[in-house]
């Protein structure tokens, strides 16, 4: 057991995983005797993933202690249409799933390693706790708790740190988490979804793999930062098949996070201005009237836009990173508003 300062608590052991029944668990109990805990398990509650990777984000809850188990995997995935992928995953998708908690919340983790011959680990970009400890890699089997308070609102990111961390997060080791501020978002959305932009770098082809195999990674690639396919949660293209749905008169708001490794998102929605970009998670350092906002690999931000009738009203609108060699790879969703009659293409 070891403390730390008032800002976080941080207890680490190597035991058995916590059996824990699922989301939105909430048990008596916190510091000081009084609130409620809620705990959700990830190797029961795994997001969608079809025939899209459900972007939808639900508010976070009063609780204000938030208990998260945390498996690690290895997975077959599916990052392009047709295409099998060997990834490794936090609770069995590409990305893992949402963390949302309140700025103030104690987050607890409970981190289990499910893979067969890897040592894995976590790294939370939202906490402030010694990296040696929380952040250490730990072997097949076993298990790692520890807890921080999220000091810092914003959307940030959670990988393995695990060396060569390049290949851990190329692999699909990320998952974003949102910490929403003590007062609220300024304004009130009507939509909310969260997009993940990573890249992949498989070896080969789906033909050198064999029929239904899953391609594995290509180092060298992954080391001369030459993706084969940049993606958004997960997969390419998969929004324009499946657009993220809104209506006219909706104010939607994007929690836009770059897993990377090696590749930044100019993020940009064709037909649409974001009026409120937040870098962070300040709500009075937001930009006004921006068209296209950078996300380095490892970052954030949270964007919003409207689609008012008259102007951006009922219609297609693309998403993109507008670095367009990224973007035919695979960076290319659709926001569809209301029900148009044609589809949008780009």
């Amino acid at each position: 057991m070891l403390t730390a300062t008032k800002a976080t608590k941080l207890a680490v052991t190597t035991t058995t995983a916590l059996a824990l029944a699922g989301a939105a668990v909430f048990t008596p109990g916190l510091r000081g005797g009084s609130g409620t805990i809620e705990r959700t398990d990830f190797g029961v509650v795994k997001t969608a993933v079809a025939p899209a990777f459900d972007a939808r984000v639900k508010p976070a809850s009063e609780a204000p202690v938030k208990e998260f188990r945390i498996p690690m995997t290895h997975e077959t995935i599916e990052i392009a249409q047709g295409v099998k992928y060997t990834g490794w995953t936090f609770g069995h998708t590409v990305p893992g799933p949402v963390i949302r908690v309140r700025q103030g919340d104690l987050v607890k983790i409970n981190l289990v390693n499910e893979a067969k011959d890897m040592p894995h680990s976590i790294d939370f970009h939202a906490s402030k706790i010694p990296m040696d400890h929380a952040m250490k890699s730990i072997a097949p089997g076993d298990s790692l708790q520890f807890e921080f308070e999220a000091t810092t609102a914003g959307v940030f990111m959670v990988h393995c740190g695990t060396p060569p961390v390049l290949m851990h997060i190329a692999q699909g080791m990320y998952l974003p988490i949102i910490v929403d501020p003590q007062d609220g978002w300024p304004t009130k959305a009507d939509k909310e979804f969260v997009l993940v932009q990573s890249d992949f770098y498989p070896k080969g082809s789906v033909t050198d793999a064999g029929a239904g195999a899953a391609q594995e990674p290509d180092w060298d690639a992954m080391q001369q930062a030459t993706p084969k396919y940049v993606v958004f949660n997960g997969k390419a293209f998969q929004y324009k098949d499946a657009p993220l749905q809104v209506e006219v008169g909706d104010r939607v708001r994007l929690f836009v996070m770059n897993a990377g490794p090696n590749v930044r998102s100019d993020f940009h929605v064709v037909g649409n201005i974001f009026d409120r970009v937040y870098p962070g998670g300040n709500t009075k350092q937001v930009i006004e009237g921006v068209q296209t906002y950078m996300v380095p690999t490892g970052g954030g931000a949270v964007m919003e836009l409207e689609f008012k009738a008259g102007e951006s009203g009922e219609g297609n609108y693309a998403f993109v990173t507008h670095a367009f060699a990224d973007a035919n790879k695979g960076a290319v969703g659709v926001i569809r508003v209301g029900k148009p009659k044609t589809m949008a293409s780009h």
